[in-house]
């Protein structure tokens, strides 16, 4: 009977005192404020970062109080729902901790690349879910342009950023892909000059073993401006187009060669004399005989001692007859 009564003494004491803890905290939450705001991310150190300054600002425009107020009055429940409406968080968890410090747990989204298209910007995570692209919640990762529907899907491109980012010499020499089609996809190097075409997302090593050999046999020798576009989408071989359009002429040229000496040399036509012929004296109208008309050569020169400067013959010149005839 005794033991039965200490029992149910005990439980009433336990009872009044578990009601008057709880009165008591009540009491004391109601007189303590919210002094801070912890954000607390999973993922990688650099990325947490970001986004915790993402988050604070994102806070900073919440329409509710939330430092300075009790903190039994921060309604945790519409804070969550504030945050959630960022497409940049999985899941999104607010509590009130004991040093009276309102404590968010965010699982961001991990997006994988970048997107531009002609309606703007946003990244993608593994799945292909679009993520809203916000400067408060920037990160660093691959950049892919192109115009993606349902048959042609962003996350076509996957495998070859993951390849990209996962390779030293690839991550240092690739700027930006540009995707034309499934079967067209385009890297910009950040050497200035040239594209290159990766084809689809398969044998990626191999193309990149070849892209390697373009430039370490062939294009310090052939000039690093020579060709605009390299291609390596093909097995076995690697596909060059030069940038000057214009036809290479591979067959032989005939060029004539001139001797200014020998267009001095006399030719057979030089030695060749001229004749010039002079018009016949016109007769004395009074009649009597006609003079016999006289011959020069148009090489002749005046004959020396020759006081009339009658011109000479020169011995090559074949004397002409002369008849007299009587009037």
């Amino acid at each position: 009977m005794h033991k039965t009564l200490l029992k149910w003494l005990i439980l009433t004491l336990l009872i009044i005192y578990a009601g008057w803890v709880a009165v008591w905290a009540g009491s004391e939450a109601r007189s303590h404020t919210c002094t801070g705001i912890d954000v607390h991310v999973e993922g990688v150190a650099l990325a947490d970062s970001t986004t915790q300054a993402g988050v604070l600002a994102h806070l900073a425009a919440y329409e509710g109080k939330i430092k300075g107020i009790p903190a039994h009055s921060v309604n945790t429940q519409a804070i969550e729902d504030y945050l959630s409406q960022l497409s940049n968080f999985e899941t999104v968890e607010c509590v009130i901790t004991a040093d009276h410090r309102l404590r968010i747990d965010i699982v961001p989204m991990r997006p994988e690349v970048r997107i531009f298209d002609s309606g703007g910007s946003y990244y993608i995570n593994r799945t292909g879910k679009r993520i809203d692209s916000n400067a408060r919640f920037f990160v660093d990762v691959p950049v892919v342009k192109g115009e993606f529907n349902e048959n042609f899907p962003a996350t076509t491109v996957l495998p070859l950023t993951r390849f990209i980012s996962s390779d030293p010499f690839m991550s240092q020499l690739v700027a930006m892909v540009e995707a034309k089609d499934a079967d067209n996809l385009l890297l910009v190097p950040r050497i200035h000059g040239h594209l290159i075409n990766f084809g689809d997302t398969t044998r990626l090593a191999e193309k990149r073993d070849a892209l390697k050999a373009m430039y370490r046999k062939v294009l310090p020798y052939k000039g690093w401006e020579t060709y605009d576009t390299i291609s390596v989408r093909f097995r076995g071989q690697v596909v060059a187009t030069r940038r000057d359009k214009k036809p290479l002429i591979h067959s032989a040229t005939y060029v004539e060669e001139y001797d200014p000496e020998e267009a001095t040399l006399p030719t057979e036509e030089d030695n060749l004399p001229t004749v010039r012929t002079a018009a016949p004296a016109q007769a004395p109208s009074g009649g009597g005989n006609r003079k016999r008309p006289k011959t020069e050569s148009a090489s002749a020169q005046p004959a020396a001692g020759n006081e009339n400067n009658t011109p000479a013959v020169t011995p090559d010149t074949p004397k002409q007859n002369t008849t007299q005839s009587a009037t």
